[in-house]
């Protein structure tokens, strides 16, 4: 009786288990909750989609039209879609339903930031759990409720933390959620990054040894023999933040021309790999635990691959991305020594400008700022192969601002894919 009894107890609880296992993969390969995805790579695990469009194109779901000015890419979770805009004098927020692209709800948040490189919001949003975290333009820094967008909690980056940006473009972080913490980066002379209470925003500490400009990169957690850290660009290099109380791990200047740090690093087994445009070009840095501290050597630093804005994506061994230089490339770059794999110059591809990048599935999405081409191709170190391409059906007319370009990196979640030209957002169903 004894052992019937333990395994109708245990029989149900070793199912629901499997459940929760089952779940928990799933919403892994399904969302898409912050910026660059669950580990800020840029790279999603979804798998089984269509990306042969010389047979067959994506097929459009739906256009939501009123997403307004900026360049916040979307975060999904479930069936929602949040993102953030500016038009009319408001910065707002805003929630969809994936699978009608009908809106849920939008709340306005202040004063709409303007610039003439574009108006409005340039970070995405990060869902965490019932909790939406965002920055705008200006610098605010908001929590709020993602049943309906209301607000629980602001900071200023300028008046509450006496924040500085290194150029005038407008703050463009995606915060970070890290357990109880939102990890973010004010810049200024009282410290680079900062750590607050997501219920609260109470600061919990902040990083006074380091006190560079903020840039306009996101930062990203890692771990390197059992030290937790906040690895994130600024303006004049890259640094590690311990997670614990703020303490600054490590840090190697650039002396490269530097206009606006953008892209974010990318970790991967104890190296930290960095680029930005205007002829930065690319460094790799290795990590390793000294003490109770961290020793950080740059294993290479040079022009292979210099990024603007669009980002770049690591792939089985190989960074991929858009090298501003000499009119512009798709560049494979090895990343353990810094040589160059294969570049294939934006003339051949039929991109015009600096592009974004997307990886899935063995294969990039490689977005043109200018005009609005989305070109699928092989994340594979043996050279360029394309497996299809397609436009934007339409464009935002009327762009006040003087690029006039697709800045908002593509982004792949269940299934759908979702390109933004400011007040346009589209929907494309990717199944076969």
């Amino acid at each position: 009786m004894k052992m019937k009894s333990k395994k109708r107890v245990w029989l149900p609880l070793i199912a629901t288990v499997a459940l929760l296992v089952f779940a928990c993969k799933n919403m892994n390969v399904k969302d898409w909750s912050q910026w660059r995805g669950s580990n800020r790579a840029g790279v999603s695990n979804e798998t089984g989609l269509n990306w042969d469009w010389s047979v067959k194109k994506p097929t459009l779901k739906w256009v939501y039209r009123k997403s307004g000015f900026g360049y916040s890419s979307p975060s999904i979770v479930g069936t929602t879609l949040y993102c953030q805009g500016g038009s009319n004098g408001q910065d707002f927020t805003f929630a969809l339903n994936v699978n009608t692209g009908k809106e849920l709800w939008k709340q306005n948040l202040g004063a709409e930031f303007e610039q003439d490189r574009g108006n409005g919001p340039r970070g995405s949003i990060t869902v965490d759990g019932d909790k939406l975290y965002l920055i705008r333009g200006g610098g605010q820094i908001h929590c709020l409720s993602a049943a309906d967008g209301k607000m629980i909690w602001q900071k200023d980056f300028k008046t509450d933390f006496n924040g500085k940006i290194m150029s005038g473009w407008g703050f463009s972080e995606s915060p970070l959620i890290d357990g109880n913490l939102v990890i973010c980066t004010p810049g200024g002379g009282d410290g680079t990054m900062i750590a607050l209470d997501k219920n609260t925003g109470a600061v919990v500490w902040r990083s006074k040894e380091w006190t560079d400009d903020c840039a306009y990169s996101s930062a990203i957690a890692a771990e390197v023999g059992g030290i937790r850290q906040y690895i994130q660009q600024a303006s004049k290099g890259v640094a590690g933040i311990s997670a614990k109380d703020g303490k600054l791990l490590w840090k190697i200047d650039n002396t490269a021309y530097r206009i606006a740090v953008i892209p974010t690093p990318i970790f991967t087994d104890n190296m930290v790999y960095v680029t930005n445009g205007y002829n930065g070009g690319s460094m790799g840095i290795r990590l390793s635990k000294e003490g109770e501290g961290i020793k950080a050597d740059t294993i290479y630093a040079n022009k292979v691959l210099s990024n603007k804005h669009g980002g770049v994506v690591l792939m089985n061994g190989y960074i991929y991305g858009n090298h501003e230089a000499s009119g512009g490339s798709w560049v494979c770059q090895d990343i353990k020594t810094g040589e160059l794999v294969w570049s294939q110059s934006n003339k051949e591809v039929g991109t015009t400008g600096n592009g974004s990048i997307f990886g899935i599935d063995n294969r990039i999405l490689c977005f043109d700022e200018k005009n609005g081409l989305l070109v699928v191709a092989a994340a594979s170190p043996d050279g360029w192969q394309e497996f299809g391409r397609m436009e934007l059906p339409e464009r935002m007319k009327d762009d006040p601002s003087i690029d006039k370009a697709t800045w908002t990196i593509p982004v792949v979640a269940n299934g759908n894919l979702y390109l933004r030209d400011h007040d346009l957002l589209f929907c494309f169903d990717l199944k076969k």
